[in-house]
Formats: C-alpha cells, structure tokens, sequence
C-alpha cells in the first residue's frame, strides 16, 4: 500500500497547483491498483477503477504490461470486474498502441478461443504498431494453417486499420488567437527554463505562453464551442527556432482534441499559422499529431506601378495587409477545396497545408500511423503473396531528364528505400530514406523515450550506424530536477542501443559535451543522413535535420525517416577576408548580404544550404552550418575537398576512439564500427574510388548566393533590436549590424563564450587575448563578468596538451569542478572569468541565466526573448550575438569596443580564417 498511499500523496500535492493525478507509468503501483480492485470491499477500489482505465500509460511502460495482462484475465473469465465487460477490456487494449496489448490480442486471436478470438483479430485488424515479434508470430500461425492469422493478414494488405477511419471533415471551423506579432519562437510555447518538466504534459502545459494567454484561449473555446483554435504568428514565422515536440504538445493540450479518451493529457490536432508560414522543422512536428500549418500570406511586400519593392526611411520593404486576422476571428478551412475563407470570401489557397500526405496524417491521427501502417500492409501482402492495393497517396516522384543533382539530391537518392531501381529524383520528391545518426538530447530526451514506448519499441533498429543520448542541456548544474530525470533517461536509452553521456552503472566519467559537437564527430561519411532532436542537428560532414522528439523516436525505432527532398540554395565566396577578421564574422554577413542581394526575401528559409567552405576542417565549418537554423534553413551540406575531409574524419576518429576509452562503447560495439566505417571511407578518398561528395556541375538550384568576402570590413553582430517600433522585427536574427553602429559605448552587463558555434580554436583565442591584454596594459581585468563553457571535454584535454587551458586557469576566478558539480544556478556574477562545465550553459536558458534585463554579448546561438536573459521592469534583456574576440573583449571593457580597440586586441592572433575554392569541376 505505501507505493499507493505515495501517490494519494503525490495527487494531494498536485491539486495545489491546479493538476490533475500524473498519468502512471509504473508497474508497481498498477499491480497495486489491480489488487485494490480485486479487493470488492476495498475503501480506495472506486478511485482504483478510474485510475486504471483513465490514468496509465500506453506502450510498452511497465504499467501498460500489467494493464494488458490484467485485461487479459477479464477477457478469458479468469477475473471478473463489474466495471470492466470483456467488450470494454477489448475496447481498452485498441487504445494501448502496441507492445504488450498486442501480445495479449495475438495470445487470444491465435488460441482455440472462437468468439473471443475473432473479437481479437477485430481490434488487431485497427493496430499498426507492429514489430518483428508480433509479425513473426502472424506469419508462423498463417504458414500453420491458422484462418484468423490469414484474415488478419488480408485486412492489413488492403489497409483497412486506414480505410476504415472517418474521413477529415470538408469543413474546419477555426477561430484566430494571435500568440505575437513577429516570429513566435517554440521558447514562448515551451519555455527552456521549464525544460524539467516536459514529460509531465498537463504541469509543462501550464508554461504556454502565458496564464493570460490560456485564459483567453479558454474565453474562446467558451465563445465558440464548435471551433479549433488556431495560433497566429502575425506579421512573422511560426515556431522558429526548434522543432520542439513539447512545443506542439502545449498548443495541443490547449486548443487539439483528445487522442483517446483512455491516455490522459496527450491531444493531437494542433492548427497553427503564420504570415510567413511555419518553420519548417516546427511544422514536421505539427505533421506528426496530425495537425495543419497554415502560411497565412496576410501581409505582403507594398509594390510601385512598376512592381519594385516600396521601402521605408531605413531601406525595410513596406508591407500591406492583404486581409485581416485578429483574436477572434473566424475562418474556414475548406479541405476539399483546399481554401481558407472568411465567411464566403476566399482568402488565400492552402493546398500546401493539405497534401494527400498531410490529409493522411489527419486522417490517421498522426504521421506515426502512416508511417508503420504502410510497413504493416507491405508484410502482409508479401506474406500472402499478392500485390498490395493503392490505398496510400503515391509518393510524388520529380525526375527532370538531364537534369544533374544537388549535394542533397545525391545523398537522398543513394540513401532512399523502396526506389525503382535506375530512377534518379529531384528536390519536391516524396523520399523514404535510411537514417545513419541519431542523437537524443537530456530535456527532450524523456518525451524521446516515452515515444517509443508508446510505438512500442524496445531495441534500436540494426539500419541505424550509431546514435548518441546526451547529457549537455544539464550540465550546468546538477540539480534535484536534474537528478531526478536524467539517470532514468540515461538508463533507458542505455538498454534501447544507444551510447549515453551518462553510464547508468556509473562506470565511466559523466560526458556533458555539447550533443551537436558529439554528432559531429560520429559522423564519419559525408553521405550520411542525420537526425536530432534539437534545432542545431546541422553537421558539416552529411545531411542533418533537427527533429522533434517523435521524429528522432521514429528514426531509432525504425531506422527511416520520410520527407520531400528540399531545394537548395548555393552559397560560395569571392575575395579574401580581412586579416582581423573571424569566420564567425562571415556567417553573419552571409545572412546580410543573402537578404541584400534578394529585397529582404529569406530565400533560405524551408531550404538547403549547400555551403562551398571544402577548406575548413569540420570543426570549424561546423560554425556556418550550426547557424543555418537560425537563416530558417531546413539543413544544410558542407562541400568539402578530399584532403580536409580525410584530416577531418581522422579527428573524428581520435575523438571517437577516446570515447572506446572511457568505456562508452556497448555491445554492439557501434564506436568501433563507426571507427571502422571512417577507415573504409578514408581509404575510398584516398584511392580515387569515391571522392568527396560534390554536386554535379548541371544541377539546379532555387537561388545561388555569392558572399562578397571584400566588403567585410568589420566585426558583424546579430542583434535582437528590441526597441525597434515594428514589434514583428523584434528578435529575428536577420538584424546584422557592424562594429560602428553602436559607436564603442553600449554598455555590456555579461559575456558568454560556448555553445555549439565556438570550437577548440575560439578557446585558444580567449587564451591568447588575455595574455595581449596583459602584455599591452600590465594586467587583466575584466569590468563585466566573462562565462567561458568549452562545448567538450576532449577540447579541454587538448587545450591542456598544447598548454592554453593553465592560461585559461590563471586569469580565471571559478572553475568547474566534476567531483563537487553545482547543485542550484547561479543567479549573480561577479566580474571575473568563469570556466564552467562543458555543455550549454547560457545558451540552453534551462539552468543558468544571465540577470534580468542585462545586456549580453555571446558566441552563442539564441537571441529569442527570455531565452539566455529575461526582461525587468523598465529594461529588456537582449541577447547580442558576436564572433569570440568580441565577445572577450566586450567583458574586458564593459562595452561593445569600437574598431581601432578590436584591432589592437586582435593583433597577433590565429583567428579563424577561411579561403574560398573554386567550385568549377
């Protein structure tokens, strides 16, 4: 009883903050809670009752396989429950989604249990969440001669777990809530800081924009009983930034519909909008619920009579609004139509919000069911030797005779399934592909692994080369949130196949590296297709999309993922870059220019960026692909040559190897193989026999963007602007301003250096700056306080190797200690260097923050609002982004320095430096 009495407790607790009971996941306490309801005179058997058909979780958790055996008991007569008929327990299991419930229904369908076997198969007949085990005991049973295996079967090949579900209504009435104007970041609808609580879907509920944003949502639920909800991004993009699942699962709780009546707190049906549409990592992860993304075009660029752009006194495009969207505005959404309409008015088409895929989705309830129904109707027509009928939209297929390949276009056609052999496709083809990388990181991670106990997977898929669980997003401190979440992940995703930065055993040193820095390096083929869950999967060897945590669920489950092949946009360099300046400096004048050169237009945005920078090692290339989330990119390929490719995946390899080291390796020895891989790729360059991926010469690109390296005279900062009067320009990362703009007198309160987008070489910078400061004025002082968060701990060995690290340490006044983490953050700095941890740090915005309304000057990648500072009364926090010497030298001044004091501090240093190749082959 104390492990139900603990709960009682727990629910208690929870009513004082407004919540319902947790959902429970446990085996424990639902062993308990069927014993309470075997128990007829039992005092708690009326709330056992409930909590067990309304509170436990589906899958494969340790209450779903108590769930499904106790129901089991009722079916077979072995128990009876007033409350629970073998009809409702059957009912029951259709809801449980896969793994355990499924053993159960083929125990009873593929037994002599007649009346009840065919009820069994009747609700097998609805289920797609299928592995190797369930389907090899349906294809033993059918080659024994079992009838109802083969009816099975037969239903499953002509799809009727689709056919057979409603259709999507020709008619959805939505009304409008307009969440801001501007970009609406997924850190309004998922806030960072309140990463902890992400698995807990109704607590992190609460954190959606705001309570009087919820209160208003409700007032219109009230208001129009009849109607969805639609979030409005006016004037702005939707869910910039990441793809963030708990993002969607907020707008969801607040304004979807229930996905079963039996599984608490998890909605599906989302519909979002935006003026500018929706971003596009953001939108896989509305697909995935089932839900609509809506690119609203209600404002538009004010044209002259001869169709030139009007601007404004600062040279911005005027805009004009095409119609009106307000809080409380009602449209229509017309699927058969595929219209929008106010009323009768027809306002805009939005056939690209309801393709035939997309119509499945919302069909199904999700893109997971699509996904595993198409695996299961494609084993059952094989198995009784027939051709599967068309049920399922046909992949579009775009082949252009003559018509060479783009960097992606190459990699998705060698990677893709299910291809007519000698077929070769272009970018707007629908492709399934095998997935090489996986990476899962520590405040995602937990929906990751309650994804896939929800699809029922227990072993990652044999497709997959390697993939990773990080620990980076709580690195920072070691808190009771922290240590209550991440040693369960740390377990589960160990015994799922995967490498974890933790060792559930304790065995090897904790890894707080970066998650992106880690992906990187284990990606050993250019060729290869990454999948993350984080915005910034973006490595500069392969193809790497960020995903939500149902997408990189999807990928270790099944070793696919499916998407159309992007276009692409071409970016390559002319000049020679300045001698003082840093390469982060060109990835900021890269989105300049790109805008300059297009009227304002983001042409990279939903877009591959195939980047020429083949003269960088991966490392340091890594630093413009890292940025290209925040260009709105999908992704983006870094074109390398054969000899910086080889130093780089044998860099890869070194830190690979240290990784085999530690310990980290598993059973399946994935280091080694991917160590393995790297030297057969090596050895492929070498001889000739397959070089370094590049683009066919004829291939076709939707813009090609030439970066002008000459023009680049100054440090190139990418600021928030958050006084501009326009709020929608407010917290974009299209404001990219040079040194002189802010005339050597903005006054900086904190600076940070870390993140993904710095590299060893930035570190070595910091080191080398501070000894020209001290050689120049005698001492080091700094008048601002300076966070230094080297993104690995590899980087920190071999800063010590090369002897910068006791650089680091001299001028330093805290360093991080591994034996006595910190266990609260730090809300007050001093003005003094601070070597923290390896991991996110201030960028993340979870644990540490800078204090309210300061301004800061980062490396980092994040400038949304409230994300690495909040606002206090009377002042805004802004988060400005710069290149490391800047940074440094911001924390050494207290203020942005003008350019004549960044020269002299630069001078002498290795900064980093690239030089354009030609791209002519």
């Amino acid at each position: 009883m104390s492990i139900y009495n603990d709960y009682i407790q727990e629910i208690e607790d929870r009513k004082a903050q407004g919540l319902h009971p947790k959902p429970i996941d446990g085996a424990e306490l639902t062993s308990e809670i069927i014993n309470q309801i075997k128990s007829v005179n039992n005092f708690n058997r009326e709330n056992a009752v409930i909590f067990f058909i309304y509170n436990t979780l589906p899958g494969t958790t340790g209450a779903a396989v108590v769930k499904a055996q106790f129901l089991k008991e009722i079916i077979l007569g072995e128990t009876t429950v007033a409350e629970i008929t073998p009809d409702f327990a059957f009912e029951l299991l259709s809801h449980m989604k896969g793994g355990p419930s499924i053993k159960v229904l083929l125990d009873i369908a593929l037994a002599d249990n007649g009346d009840k076997a065919h009820k069994a198969a009747d609700v097998l007949k609805t289920q797609v969440f299928l592995y190797d085990a369930d389907t090899d005991r349906l294809k033993e049973a059918y080659n024994n001669g079992n009838d109802i295996a083969k009816e099975i079967l037969e239903s499953y090949a002509q799809a009727e777990f689709f056919t057979k579900l409603p259709e999507v209504a020709e008619e959805i009435k939505v009304v409008t809530f307009i969440a801001g104007i501007g970009d609406i970041s997924t850190d309004l609808l998922s806030p960072g800081n309140q990463a902890h609580s992400r698995s807990d879907r109704e607590l992190h509920g609460k954190c959606m924009i705001t309570p009087e944003a919820q209160e208003e949502i409700k007032a219109l639920q009230a208001l129009h009983p009849d109607k969805s909800v639609m979030l409005v991004a006016e004037k702005g993009t939707m869910g910039v930034g990441s793809s963030r699942m708990s993002g969607v699962n907020n707008v969801a709780l607040w304004t979807g519909k229930k996905s079963s009546p039996y599984i608490p707190f998890v909605n599906i049906a989302p519909i979002v909008g935006g003026t500018n549409g929706i971003s596009p990592i953001f939108l896989t992860t509305v697909d995935v619920t089932g839900g609509i993304g809506i690119d609203l075009k209600n404002w538009v660029k004010k044209m002259d009579e001869n169709g030139n752009v009007i601007r404004n006194e600062n040279d911005e495009p005027i805009l004009e609004q095409v119609y009106a969207i307000e809080t409380g505005t009602v449209l229509n959404i017309n699927t058969k139509t595929k219209k929008l309409y106010n009323g009768d008015q027809e306002l805009i088409d939005i056939s690209k919000a309801l393709t035939a895929q997309k119509m499945e989705f919302m069909k199904a309830g999700g893109s997971y069911a699509i996904v595993f129904g198409k695996k299961i109707q494609t084993f059952a027509a094989r198995i009784l030797g027939i051709e599967a009928p068309l049920v399922f939209a046909p992949a579009k297929e775009v082949s252009i005779e003559g018509q060479g390949l783009t960097a992606v276009e190459k990699i998705f056609n060698r990677n893709a399934v299910g291809l007519t052999p000698g077929k070769v496709l272009h970018a707007g083809s629908d492709v399934r592909v095998e997935v090489n990388i996986v990476g899962s990181q520590d405040t995602t991670g937990l929906m990751t692994a309650q994804e896939l106990e929800a699809m029922a997977a227990t072993v990652i898929s044999p497709i997959v080369d390697g993939a990773y669980q990080s620990g980076c997003h709580t690195a920072s401190v070691w808190d009771k949130k922290a240590q209550a979440n991440i040693p369960k992940l740390m377990k589960f995703m160990n015994e799922f196949g995967v490498i974890t930065a933790r060792d559930p055993k304790g065995e090897y040193h904790a890894m707080t590296d970066v998650i992106h820095k880690v992906l990187n390096d284990i990606t050993i083929d250019e060729w290869a297709i990454i999948i993350g869950g984080d915005s910034h999967t973006r490595m500069s060897k392969g193809v790497a999309f960020g995903a939500d945590s149902g997408t990189v669920a999807l990928a270790l489950a099944t070793g696919e993922a499916s998407m159309p092949i992007p276009e692409s946009v071409k970016v390559t360099f002319t000049g020679e870059m300045k001698q003082h300046m840093d390469f982060r400096d060109v990835v900021h004048a890269t989105q300049l220019q790109m805008l300059q050169q297009f009227d304002g237009e983001n042409v990279f945005q939903g877009r591959i960026i195939e980047v020429h920078i083949g003269t960088l090692l991966a490392d340091q290339a890594f630093t413009f692909t890292d940025w290209t989330a925040e260009m709105k990119a999908k992704a983006s390929i870094c074109i390398s040559q054969d000899d910086t490719l080889i130093e780089s995946l044998e860099i890869a390899k070194k830190r690979i190897q240290i990784m085999i080291d530690k310990g980290m390796d598993n059973h399946n020895q994935v280091l080694q193989g991917l160590i393995n891989k790297a030297n057969k790729r090596i050895e492929e360059i070498k001889t000739g026999i397959k070089p370094a991926l590049m683009p066919d010469i004829n291939a076709r690109y939707f813009a090609e963007v030439v970066i002008d390296l000459n023009i680049i005279n100054e440090p190139m900062i990418a600021d928030p602007d958050v006084n501009n009067v326009d709020v929608s320009k407010r917290y974009t990362h299209d404001t990219i301003r040079d040194l002189t703009f802010y005339g050597g007198d903005k006054k900086v309160d904190l600076s940070f250096v870390g993140s993904c987008m710095v590299h060893k070489d930035d570190l070595k910078i910091v080191s080398q700056m501070l000894r020209n400061i001290e050689k120049q004025t005698g001492k080091v002082e700094f008048k601002a306080p300076l966070v230094v968060a080297a993104p690995t701990y590899n980087i920190i060995d071999e800063l010590k190797a090369e002897g910068d690290w006791e650089y680091l340490q001299k001028y330093s006044g805290f360093e991080f200690s591994d034996a006595l983490p910190k266990s609260t953050a730090r809300t007050e700095y001093e003005n003094i260097m601070y070597l923290e941890r390896p991991g996110c740090n201030l960028c993340m915005g979870n644990q540490e923050k800078a204090a309210k309304g300061d301004t800061v000057m980062a490396t980092s990648t994040r400038l949304f609002q409230g994300r690495v500072v909040e606002d206090r009364d009377g002042k805004k926090g802004e988060s400005l982004l710069a290149s490391t010497p800047v940074v440094v030298l911001s924390a050494i001044l207290g203020r942005i320095p003008n350019i004549e004091e960044y020269k002299l501090a630069v001078e002498g240093i290795n900064l980093t430096k690239f030089t354009p190749i030609s791209t002519k082959q």
